[in-house]
């Protein structure tokens, strides 16, 4: 009876030995850093400083700047991302700092529910403006070194209220002045806080 005792617990270990450790895309068991109120509802962000410590200072930078207060999530695609952090109502874009390095390289995988910066065809772009994954984005991932292929920074990932990410992701969108996929009715971002600031 020992003997099978000792078994079913060595079985046990192995169990457990052969589960791996979240890596820090799959799972942050803390508290937010950041929330957003939206018009569509809160959404509370963990931030992954360790692995992305250029674009997570920036962020915070903003966040305590109170630079996302009244912007919009300005472009919207069902089944992809919707981004934000740039615009004004009337898509009056908004007066950044310089840009910033591309962390895309720090094995951080476009998943559903990351955020990553938003950049233009230039790598070390991304300022203010960042995206919300809708699914699993692989083409968005660090694959190589040309800008084509250097992939997009994935620095958070939303912890509570992707079913405000998703309410948002269903709005009716059309085109206004040059841009494309804009929501036809303005998705505010009315506050966005530190949750250290204890607001």
């Amino acid at each position: 009876m020992q003997v099978h005792h000792l078994i079913a617990a060595a079985a046990v270990l192995l169990l457990i030995a052969s589960v791996s450790p979240l890596s820090a895309d799959e799972g942050k068991d803390k508290e937010g850093d950041v929330v957003m109120e939206t018009s569509k509802g809160r959404i509370v962000i963990g931030l992954f400083d360790e692995k992305a410590p250029v674009t997570t200072e920036n962020f915070r930078q903003y966040v305590k700047d109170d630079f996302y207060d009244g912007v919009i999530f300005h472009r919207v695609i069902p089944g992809f991302v919707i981004q934000g952090g740039g615009f004004e109502p009337g898509m009056n874009k908004k007066a950044t700092r310089a840009p910033i390095k591309n962390e895309a390289d720090n094995n951080l995988k476009n998943k559903r529910g990351t955020l990553s910066m938003a950049r233009t065809g230039v790598i070390d772009s991304g300022t203010s403006q960042f995206f919300i994954n809708l699914k699993d984005n692989v083409s968005l991932d660090h694959r190589g070194q040309s800008p084509r292929t250097y992939g997009y920074a994935v620095f958070g990932k939303v912890i509570e209220g992707m079913d405000v990410v998703d309410a948002i992701a269903a709005v009716p969108t059309g085109q206004k002045g040059p841009y494309q996929d804009v929501p036809k009715e303005d998705v505010v971002i009315e506050k966005a806080y530190l949750v250290e600031q204890d607001k």
